[in-house]
């Protein structure tokens, strides 16, 4: 009799280069005149994501070192990641100062004001 699953020396060799899509998943939506980004971190704190504008760009990046190493345990798996994740999104010249984020029970919300419209239409008086 053994303890482990059926399936576990059969697991999908490509389950790491999936890792980074399952990771950070987002839902962008529009209220109130303001852009909602709605992200899923789980198991991070708030002390272990960064968020940064730049040129345009909103990146949030988040990273957690590996626990120390108990040579103790004798690992069967190990599924938890630890390094770092980034994601960016373009949002345009829109005020910096504007810009909020919360982080609660593993979910950051950031809040992007919507970038003004400008008419860049001229019309040119021929002389």
């Amino acid at each position: 009799m053994s303890l482990l699953p059926g399936r576990f020396y059969l697991d999908n060799f490509f389950d790491d280069f999936e890792a980074d899509k399952k990771m950070m998943n987002c839902d962008i939506y529009e209220e109130d005149g303001k852009y909602n980004i709605v992200i899923d971190i789980p198991g991070f704190d708030k002390k272990d994501i960064n968020i940064d504008v730049e040129d345009g760009y909103l990146t949030i990046e988040a990273s957690r070192s590996l626990e120390e190493n108990n040579d103790s345990k004798h690992y069967i798996k190990r599924e938890r990641f630890y390094g770092s994740f980034k994601r960016q999104f373009y949002i345009g010249n829109v005020e910096h100062e504007s810009i909020n984020a919360e982080f609660n029970h593993g979910t950051l919300k950031i809040t992007v004001p919507k970038e003004e419209e400008k008419s860049t239409k001229k019309s040119i008086e021929i002389k």
